[in-house]
């Protein structure tokens, strides 16, 4: 019985995709159990199957001639000893964890994936072979949402595409681009899984492109192997992703400030001026990024020097000193290009660290900047030379690294690295750079978090604290218009940082309103960071006086959610979940939900509608139905489930807090260096609808690695509960056993409590009717947890 009802189940899989059984050719000929792998031999190669979780199952096929590649520049994770079974009958066979399984019919060979018997995905043809391409060919159902592939423009649906795996600059782009700087062979669909094909060599994702329910991947070489990852909801799929490729390390909470950058600051005089003024003007700052004037004072002909141009920066260490004394922190730009023309070129082809010709030569080629060559960072004396520079002048007291044009952005086909040919390595290139630096910091500067700025990479860059920005958008209300889905497409394949630069980056557009708007969606995006060509200035404390009190407002905003962000931040380190997050993660069969790229999620407590375009009066907002939501403005409450037409001014964006939501905020201060919790508001945003809620905030000194894991850290978690006229308010201490714990003064804020509390037992409390809102000041001692009995 149990046999015949396999067979069903296996026949009702395979009816779901309505395709034919993969080649024909194809003739399964023996299973074999290696270990924890399973091998199936067939009349054209073999398949390896491995478990790695009862999530997550990996599938490599080995065409006849070929050996197996068994490294992976993605996956960090190793299997565990999963438990699965094997089954087999005449003509099936099933490979089953707890959770996802692997059934393998064995004439008409066909291979398919499902998760507590739920389908996922099948090969339709599997591997193919022709003149331009290795292809693994899959079969889709007719109703699936796919995302990923990396960052693109293209709306939220990537269904219908075949996009280019080829990392490339679009500069000035808008509402539209099919590719960009970063692309990854990855797939999300909204069938609660994701395929991600562990290859780097260059190649195409197609989603469906001739509209026949299929999804292929085409490479020109490298290995046949994919992952595919199940989850329970889309919080449990991101995060087994991330399991499996690696978590965001904790970034320094001075990232989380304001960045004063431009393309470029042409001189110490010019950067210390412009620091000054943000100072003067008593506006947040807490970073400035020099470009690639630091080295050199042209554009063209000086890349590659790795020096500081003495005639414009006479004295780099005390520079870096005096701006470390004001709070800020020196980021200096480098790219992997060495110009014929620089100082280092001697050097460079002596040391014998760039990349080669099939002769053996350095490899030299014309672009943009000069006439160069390439940084090999595949072989180890090149990474070595690239990392001293690194060495070098973090001892001077730098505290970031900015790596430009690492897609690389010009990277001949023919060109020869250590461990292959330019089109085998591109695509890896931006994450083995950030590797680099991240690894040399960890060997090296173990108590410090690297802050590794850069716009290319590949699957699992996270893993080495890589934050990706959108690259050269142009200056542009379409520029701002496709930024929300690229940070939300990206964060939801590992890369929670995605930003883009503030304002817009190409073309000297000066409007006041853009840039007004930009910044207003900057608060609730992962890294706040202006920056843009210099005709018009990026940095506020250089704009109109009513822009720049807009901007000063917005940037005082960001820092006085600091606790929030940086508990996001925690988050995402531990879970993988992205910061900015899309509204599927609320109900995820809701059709709208999953393709809205309108809206999103700021963590999990704040609805954001950035405004897009000019001169509006109103916009329409969606609420999700799973909460209501309030105006964290004006105090309106929104009923959930609704669309709405909502009222739009100058001085912010639609921004609505979650019924139930703890929100702990923080006094405007100049920089992160002056933040402490030693004294914050605390606000919670009743809602009698919600009968129970609970949140954490997250701190530690906000530059140890691994803090966390450390025991260097505290926490504390809220909780609500609301029964019969009763709010109970719990307020609980978590420590690590190396943190100092230092006394906190508490303002609970409580939202829309209509009537003054009839008793607060314990604690005095004031009440402000206009408002609505209460007042309960409360004081943690070392050892204290606090309950708060109102009774409304």
């Amino acid at each position: 019985m149990k046999l015949i009802k396999l067979n069903i189940l296996v026949f009702l899989l395979l009816q779901c995709w309505c395709v034919s059984a993969q080649n024909s050719t194809r003739v399964f000929i023996k299973l074999e159990k290696l270990g924890s792998e399973i091998k199936i031999s067939t009349t054209d190669g073999f398949y390896l199957i491995k478990p790695y979780s009862n999530k997550i199952i990996e599938t490599s096929f080995i065409p006849k001639g070929e050996e197996f590649l068994p490294n992976s520049h993605a996956v960090v994770l190793k299997p565990s000893n999963v438990t699965f079974k094997v089954t087999s009958n005449k003509n099936l066979i099933k490979i089953s964890t707890k959770g996802i399984a692997v059934e393998i019919v064995k004439s008409p060979f066909q291979i398919s994936y499902s998760y507590k018997n739920k389908p996922l995905i099948s090969e339709r043809k599997g591997f193919l072979n022709s003149k331009e391409f290795q292809t693994l060919d899959f079969n889709l159902t007719t109703d699936e949402v796919l995302y990923g592939g990396g960052a693109r423009a293209l709306g939220m649906n990537r269904r219908g595409y075949r996009l280019q795996l080829y990392n490339r600059a679009h500069y000035g782009y808008e509402t539209h681009s099919e590719l960009m700087n970063y692309t990854m062979p990855l797939v999300f669909s909204s069938n609660l899984y994701a395929i991600h094909f562990d290859n780097a060599p260059i190649g195409y994702l197609d989603l469906d492109s001739n509209k026949d329910n299929s999804l292929k991947y085409e490479t020109i070489s490298g290995r046949k192997t994919y992952q595919v990852i199940a989850g329970n909801s889309w919080e449990d799929l991101i995060e087994q992703y991330t399991i499996l490729t690696g978590k965001q390390p904790l970034i320094p909470r001075w990232a989380l400030g304001n960045f004063s950058s431009r393309f470029g600051y042409h001189s110490q005089n010019e950067v210390t001026t412009t620091i000054d003024k943000f100072r003067e003007e008593k506006i947040p700052v807490d970073a400035v990024i020099l470009d690639l004037y630091w080295f050199g004072k042209d554009i063209k002909g000086t890349m590659g020097n790795f020096e500081f141009y003495k005639d414009s920066f006479p004295n780099p260490k005390r520079m870096i000193a005096d701006l470390k004394q004001k709070g800020v922190k020196t980021i200096l730009i480098t790219e992997p290009f060495i110009l014929t023309t620089s100082n280092k070129w001697k050097e460079a082809v002596e040391k014998d660290i760039l990349g080669k010709t099939n002769e053996g030569k350095p490899y030299t080629y014309d672009f943009y900047f000069g006439n160069t060559g390439i940084i090999d960072i595949f072989k180890p004396e090149g990474k070595q030379w690239f990392w001293n520079i690194y060495k070098k002048f973090t001892n001077y007291g730098v505290a970031g690294w900015w790596g430009d044009l690492g897609e690389p952005e010009v990277h001949p086909s023919d060109l020869l690295h250590a461990t292959g040919t330019a089109d085998e390595v591109h695509n890896i290139y931006g994450h083995n750079w950030a590797k680099l630096v991240y690894e040399g910091y960890q060997n090296e500067f173990p108590n410090q978090r690297p802050f590794i700025l850069m716009r290319a990479g590949y699957s699992g860059s996270q893993g080495y604290g890589l934050i990706p920005w959108s690259g050269d958008v142009n200056r542009s209300w379409g520029g701002l218009q496709s930024q929300v889905e690229i940070a939300l497409q990206m964060g939801m394949q590992g890369l929670g940082y995605m930003h883009s630069d503030l304002g817009g980056f190409a073309g000297d557009n000066l409007d006041d309103e853009l840039y007004t708007r930009w910044l207003q969606y900057g608060v609730f995006q992962p890294i706040y960071r202006p920056h843009a060509q210099e005709a018009v200035p990026s940095e506020p404390v250089f704009r109109e006086s009513e822009t720049k009190a807009l901007a000063k407002k917005s940037i005082e905003l960001r820092y006085s959610l600091l606790p929030y962000n940086y508990t996001l931040a925690f988050e995402n380190n531990q879970k993988g979940l992205p910061l900015m997050r899309p509204l599927l993660f609320e109900k995820s069969n809701n059709r709208s939900s999953l393709i809205n790229d309108k809206a999103y999620l700021w963590g999990n407590d704040f609805l954001i509608s950035p405004v897009i375009k000019p001169n509006l009066k109103e916009q329409e907002v969606y609420f999700p139905s799973n909460s209501n939501w309030f105006n964290f403005y004006t105090e309106e409450k929104v009923k959930g489930g609704q669309t709405k037409i909502v009222s739009l001014n100058k001085e912010s964006i639609p921004t609505y807090v979650r019924g139930g939501a703890f929100i702990p905020i923080i006094n405007p201060i100049q920089h992160t260096k002056q933040y402490n919790l030693n004294s914050f508001n605390l606000h919670f945003y009743f809602d009698k609808e919600v009968t129970k809620s609970e949140s954490n905030l997250y701190n530690d000194d906000g530059e140890t690695p691994n803090a966390y894991e450390k025991e260097m850290y505290e926490m504390f978690h809220f909780k609500s509960n609301y029964k019969k006229g009763n709010l109970t308010i719990k307020i609980k201490q978590e420590r690590g056993v190396n943190y100092q714990f230092t006394k906190k003064k508490i303002t609970l804020i409580v939202h829309h409590v209509s009537k003054k509390p009839k008793k607060i037992k314990g604690y005095n409390f004031t009440w402000n009717a206009e408002n609505k809102i209460l007042f309960i000041p409360i004081e943690i001692t070392n050892s204290s947890n606090k309950i708060i009995q109102i009774k409304l």
